[in-house]
């Protein structure tokens, strides 16, 4: 659960700070935020195992593809779809969270110390990480907030003042 809101709190203040150069309204950091949590949609397997869909289908069906680059630009694509209007600005919003996603993601410890096969439809070469913080890890959290609560507070009170 700290990673997942750890993306969602460094979208935000990427978005913050993105904002202060061209303003970008708070519904579109929204969506962006959203967007970043798209490649952790693999892990509705701990409710649903990827059996139980394969018989539901009869296809095989694997929910790891959601992590992949690829399946970041599906879930982006579906996202768009369901909005009445903004299609491609809604894409790039859910694109954007999904990227900032992949980008931390892409220097999380793993034991192999190679990053997942995220770029997957493109390759399927992991790439080294330089193993700078391990998701389960509560500064990670603490990290994020801190960030999120810098760029809020630089936000509201220095850079747009009311």
């Amino acid at each position: 659960m700290a990673d997942l809101l750890s993306h969602v709190l460094l979208a935000y203040a990427g978005c913050t700070v993105a904002s202060w150069y061209r303003p970008i309204p708070d519904r579109w950091i929204a969506v962006v935020m959203v967007g970043a949590i798209l490649p952790d949609l693999n892990r509705i397997t701990l409710l649903v195992a990827n059996g139980t869909l394969e018989g539901i289908l009869g296809t095989p069906f694997d929910f790891d593809a959601l992590s992949t680059f690829g399946g970041g630009i599906v879930l982006a694509g579906i996202g768009a779809m369901v909005v009445a209007d903004r299609h491609r600005r809604v894409f790039a919003a859910l694109l954007a969270g999904v990227l900032s996603h992949y980008v931390i993601d892409g220097v999380k410890a793993y034991a192999d110390g190679a990053a997942g096969a995220w770029l997957y439809p493109f390759t399927w070469a992991r790439h080294p990480t330089p193993s700078l913080y391990v998701s389960s890890d509560p500064a990670v959290l603490t990290v994020a907030v801190s960030v999120a609560a810098i760029a809020f507070a630089l936000d509201r009170f220095a850079i747009r003042p009311q």
